[in-house]
């Protein structure tokens, strides 16, 4: 491990995208206290960013430039640090390259700086369930672990702080080993990085030209095709950054769903590749439902085993392991009725498997769907929705009028919604929250929109 606070002391650094989630704010605090000269810029103005800035105050060395971007600050820097989401053509990223400053991420710097062995999940769907399910097994096993990358709030350069000398294991060729002896070996480890890596974080990987030890790659579905300009080729390459840099002593797990668009690159894959059963073994079980939870199950259990984490172990955190918020979570029984918060569902697919996983072949599900469109594919959904769902509550946005659906109760906003779902429902039903659609327009980040949508079922009697 590098010491990270000498490797950013006195370092000219161009922090590119503040945010409001707190990722930015702690990357830049971190930066900060280890003595870089900081330009943090952000194309949101002071006023839309100050909840963020109030939490920077007391760092006198960063300069700010708020409403815009200038081609000066990308020039004459030692590093450009880059949130998830710039565009692919930006000017300004362009410029950088041109002046060979180099582009980091916070996930992929971490992963260069921190000297542990970095546990990497991406996916289309069921990427944020398996990167907690394994962080439950870890820590069911008595591993220490720091959860990263497509985390809320967490800040992944800030999580540099918690590692200490004793938490680094034994390396082999600069590598950090993950088992003592290989697949049925004790882990040398004593402490994990566990991220949930987007295919935005994910350039940074492939930037640095490396790759976590350990790649699990769930699902591959369209999507994002607003960002990428309908080219899935591309939006492919960013997630094969999860695995193409890879070691032969690394791990590539890879769902049966993603395996046939993996397959393709197998000629350039240098790591050991597992594909993982769909179903649980005899004698496991979980309680979240959905037979995509099993899938979800089997690939964080695949990791387990990578790592010769004991099966007893493994079996009981699976049994307890319990839904991440916003992916099929249920919330509440309401006068008889179910409600369910699948709020990270933004894709048809997501909805597709959340109607599935409740679907009880009585049409009893009250679908609450919409927001803004990402140029995906809806018609496999309608015909899922008009097979599943006695009611409809639409949500306004650019991708609602998308579904072509015969019966629908518009809607203004969540609360609206919810009355109405509440309205049509009856003792035995169940009202799923599956928007399957993005939360932009309406909504400042998905967080917003299920904290909005959670506020709404606590309150109601």
């Amino acid at each position: 491990m590098q010491n990270y606070k000498e490797y950013f002391k006195g370092k000219k650094v161009t922090v590119m995208g503040l945010g409001l989630l707190g990722r930015g704010v702690g990357d830049a605090a971190t930066l900060a206290e280890c003595g870089a000269d900081l330009i943090v810029t952000d194309l949101k103005t002071k006023e839309q960013l100050q909840s963020s800035l109030d939490k920077l105050k007391k760092h006198k060395n960063i300069k700010y430039v708020l409403g815009e971007h200038r081609l000066e600050d990308f020039m004459n820097r030692d590093f450009i640090l880059k949130a998830a989401g710039v565009p692919l053509d930006s000017i300004y990223i362009a410029e950088a390259r041109k002046n060979n400053i180099p582009i980091e991420m916070s996930a992929s710097l971490f992963a260069k700086l921190s000297g542990i062995p970095i546990i990497g999940v991406t996916g289309t769907r069921g990427k944020s369930t398996v990167t907690y399910m394994i962080e439950h097994i870890l820590k069911a096993a008595g591993k220490e672990v720091l959860l990263g990358g497509n985390v809320r709030g967490v800040s992944t350069l800030s999580l540099l702080k918690k590692i200490k000398e004793h938490n680094r294991p034994v390396h082999q060729n600069g590598h950090p080993a993950l088992t003592k002896a290989g697949i049925s070996g004790k882990p040398s480890a004593t402490m994990f990085a566990v991220f949930e890596l987007d295919s935005w974080q994910l350039q940074g990987f492939a930037d640095s030209s490396i790759s976590p030890q350990i790649a699990v790659f769930t699902t591959f579905y369209s999507d994002h095709l607003n960002y990428y300009k309908d080219n899935l080729e591309t939006y492919f390459t960013d997630k094969a950054g999860i695995f193409i840099n890879q070691k032969k002593e690394d791990f590539l797990l890879v769902g049966k769903q993603a395996w046939p668009t993996v397959e393709k690159w197998q000629a350039k894959i240098k790591s050991q590749i597992i594909v993982p059963a769909e179903e649980l073994p005899s004698g496991f079980t979980i309680n979240i439902p959905g037979t995509h939870n099993e899938y979800n199950a089997m690939l964080a259990m695949s990791v387990a085993k990578c790592l010769g984490i004991k099966e007893d172990i493994v079996k009981k955190a699976i049994k307890t392991f319990k839904p991440v918020e916003g992916r099929l979570e249920y919330l509440r029984m309401v006068r008889g009725v179910k409600i369910y918060n699948d709020n990270n569902s933004t894709t048809p697919e997501a909805t597709m498997v959340a109607l599935k996983a409740l679907d009880n072949k009585k049409k009893n599900i009250v679908l609450i769907i919409g927001g803004s469109d990402k140029k995906l594919d809806m018609s496999v959904l309608v015909k899922e929705i008009e097979g599943k769902c006695k009611k409809v509550i639409l949500l306004p946005g650019t991708g609602s009028d998308k579904l072509s659906l015969k019966e629908v109760i518009k809607v203004s906003d969540l609360k609206q919604a919810v009355k109405e779902a509440m309205a049509v429902s009856k003792k035995g039903d169940t009202i799923l929250f599956s928007p399957a659609f993005a939360s932009f327009t309406y909504y400042a980040n998905e967080y917003e929109r299920n904290d909005q949508f959670v506020s709404v079922i606590k309150k109601l009697k």
